[in-house]
């Protein structure tokens, strides 16, 4: 349930239901609004008595939320959420604006690195994605550089100004991985793991948190409420695709997820047309398509030499064809009253 205050409640109010909620066996959240404070309950409130806290002074209503999911819920803020990655004020994701994150899927050495993150810059991305962990289904499959690829991608954040994002696979890495990343990438394969959940929730930086490969929506809302469960309300949904019968692509991209979960969360949703078809081909037309759907950022593989790359070569695009991409994309942006 969700209790929110009247406009003008005082502190001790509002600290009063807070101590009301717990009395219940119940967690709170306080979150603080321009106009009313609202506090949220987390846990299961079904057999609760609400009717109490009605009367407490300082409440305005007590209102349940039939999700499952709470604070990722709309029921809960009605209002889009924004995500803001590092410390550049334009490097955002959700509202009006529609954030690009950009960059290899492995960092391969200093030069790849550097030579594509400038050029991804220079074309209007905001992020800079690239693998240090790289979590493969082969073994013999190259790995990620590990640490030595985070002070790679720390380099090119000096550079260039554009937010790291890449992803941590276990609770032991996230002490590493936020020591180096502006945003924390939660994988596909990881995305019910829920130690590491509560882990990146623990934290104070951004999440990327990306759909399973067989996941429901319900299932994928319910894994960002154990990361916003812990205080880490800053939290993006990335579709990926899922794993369908089709052949012709690596995954099935979802894109009716995007208003799908946009309907039912606050939460921004980010769109991965590489990991989503595995074609590069595919790559320009499906983020045209995903803008037009409403996504409110991009997340996609760029490789100077995408033939020689060591992870994903086949759905990475060149800086050339990222540049004529951003171009169609910044049209279709301004079609349905959003911008690049």
């Amino acid at each position: 349930m969700i209790v929110v205050m009247k406009q003008g409640s005082t502190p001790q109010q509002v600290e009063h239901v807070v101590q009301l909620v717990r009395e219940m066996g119940l967690k709170e959240n306080v979150i603080v609004g321009e106009e009313r404070t609202v506090v949220a309950v987390i846990g299961n409130d079904r057999f609760k008595d609400r009717t109490a806290m009605e009367s407490v002074a300082g409440v305005e209503k007590v209102v349940p939320i039939l999700a499952p999911y709470k604070m990722a819920s709309r029921e809960i803020k009605k209002e889009r959420s924004v995500v803001q990655m590092g410390s550049d004020p334009l490097a955002t994701v959700g509202g009006k604006k529609i954030g690009i994150i950009a960059g290899p899927c492995s960092v391969e050495n200093k030069t790849q690195l550097l030579e594509i993150a400038h050029a991804v810059k220079e074309h209007g991305a905001v992020g800079l994605r690239g693998g240090a962990f790289k979590p493969r289904t082969n073994p013999y499959s190259f790995q990620g550089m590990g640490e030595k690829g985070l002070e790679l991608l720390a380099l090119a954040r000096q550079e260039t100004g554009l937010a790291v994002v890449t992803e941590v696979m276990a609770v032991d890495q996230v002490e590493l991985v936020v020591k180096y990343a502006d945003v924390l990438q939660v994988g596909a394969r990881n995305m019910q793991n829920f130690n590491l959940l509560n882990a990146v929730g623990d934290q104070r930086k951004p999440v990327l948190l990306k759909r399973g490969l067989s996941a429901t929506l319900e299932e994928f809302l319910l894994a960002a409420e154990y990361i916003m469960s812990r205080g880490n309300h800053q939290v993006m949904l990335c579709e990926r695709g899922i794993r369908t019968y089709e052949e012709y692509v690596r995954n099935t991209l979802a894109l009716a997820a995007v208003p799908a979960l946009q309907r039912a969360s606050h939460l921004p949703v980010v769109v991965d047309p590489s990991q989503g078809t595995g074609k590069n081909y595919l790559v320009d037309s499906m983020c045209r398509a995903s803008v037009a759907a409403g996504a409110d950022g991009l997340i996609i593989e760029v490789h100077n030499d995408p033939e020689h790359a060591l992870t994903d070569g086949a759905q990475s695009i060149t800086p050339e064809q990222f540049a004529s991409m951003m171009k169609a994309i910044k049209r279709i942006a301004a079609a349905v009253d959003r911008e690049v």
